[in-house]
């Protein structure tokens, strides 16, 4: 029998996130692992009067690629891939591994090349997903709760997936309406920051980092393009970071995690970078461009519903009380103006201790806003 939270997952996904209307073509992208909820999103889609078009992949499909790709392989556009994101009205991605491990003895090298042969795509589908009205892609992710994430997360597959729904208000009657709230709320932290020239993060683990943002936007998450959501972010002036930053918790990316990460910025790039594993991997991703040593997002999570680091991305970049940054590429509607074809998010605990100011004034201590409008802590049941 389906479980009842794939459905509604599916409703909040086709119905609110990307808001799919008649005639849209609607690209959904997924690995076999995923397809109870792919199904359900395939009916959501065709109920909704949108075009459903199936993007299946297979993790052993790309295990073999990176074993056996020579270099003109590993650096080859696909034309109908490219064509494909600037055609599609939305596209919904639900990520599920068979072995999350999968590419963690691929070569460096080899990673950066795809990377960067891969960066016309990545290009095309940000500056599209940065449009308004007409030509605007609309996009979201999320995740499958599947035995190699529960694994990764340190959890039973039902406990997971009591996660995964729980952060996404799933346990609602009517989720949708939840962002809605939440939305509000972030707003007022956007609408704040929007003012703001600069904001600086420092805790007692090392990090003192200061982002010049004057004239950026920020951009309130709640719930379209990444689901679960929860944050707030802008693209930092790409010259104007300065100091450093101590990762929290280790960052994963290519199916490598690297501990303890240490930045060291200055005019905006990045200086020093430090790991106490996987250093050599770190080094690899940020030499592999240009874009690739200066930030492209710099973010408040505002999740309070995650609490806990999982290995992955898209629920620790949302744990209420963390701020994370990105170095690599902007998203163009944030304006930033950084290119690369790095986006790599890591995670800083402000919870202990931690402390957020915007030109100069506290704005968020210990991981918690000190105004009580702005998004809180999730009330417990006693």
């Amino acid at each position: 029998m389906q479980d009842a939270r794939v459905d509604k997952l599916a409703k909040v996904l086709v119905g609110y996130s990307v808001g799919v209307r008649r005639n849209d073509l609607v690209r959904i992208s997924a690995s076999l692992v995923a397809m109870p909820l792919v199904r359900a999103v395939y009916r959501e889609v065709l109920e909704a009067g949108g075009h459903p078009l199936l993007r299946i992949t297979d993790d052993q499909c790309q295990d073999i690629f990176y074993e056996l790709a020579d270099r003109h392989q590993l650096r080859y556009v696909n034309p109908l891939a490219l064509n494909e994101i600037e055609t599609v009205d939305c596209t919904i991605g639900v990520w599920a591994e068979e072995n999350t491990k999968s590419l963690s003895r691929v070569a460096p090298q080899r990673q950066a090349t795809v990377s960067q042969a891969r960066r016309p795509i990545m290009d095309t589908f940000l500056k599209r997903a940065a449009k308004k009205g007409k030509g605007r892609l609309r996009w979201t992710g999320t995740q499958f709760p599947c035995p190699a994430a529960a694994q990764d997360a340190e959890m039973s597959l039902a406990q997971y997936e009591a996660f995964v729904y729980t952060a996404g208000l799933l346990h609602h009657a009517d989720p949708a309406t939840e962002w809605r709230k939440i939305s509000v709320r972030q707003k007022r932290v956007a609408d704040h920051l929007n003012r703001c020239r600069e904001v600086r993060f420092r805790t007692p683990q090392g990090t003192d980092l200061r982002v010049g943002v004057r004239g950026r936007r920020w951009l309130n998450c709640d719930g379209h393009e990444n689901f679960p959501d929860g944050e707030i972010f802008t693209g930092p002036i790409e010259d104007a970071t300065e100091g450093v930053v101590c990762f929290s918790f280790p960052a994963v990316h290519g199916g490598r995690e690297v501990h303890d990460i240490r930045l060291q910025f200055k005019a905006g790039r990045v200086v020093d970078a430090s790991a106490s594993k996987g250093e050599e991997f770190l080094h690899r991703m940020l030499d592999q461009d240009a874009g690739a040593r200066a930030l492209g997002e710099i973010a408040i999570g505002t999740n309070y519903a995650i609490q806990q680091y999982t290995r992955n991305t898209l629920f620790d970049e949302k744990i209420g009380g963390t701020f994370h940054a990105a170095i690599g590429a902007a998203y163009p509607e944030s304006g930033g103006k950084n290119v690369s074809g790095l986006h790599w998010d890591m995670v800083c605990d402000l919870r202990q201790g931690g402390v957020i100011e915007a030109d100069g004034k506290i704005i968020n201590r210990n991981g918690r806003f000190l105004r009580a409008d702005w998004p809180q802590p999730v009330r417990r049941r006693p």
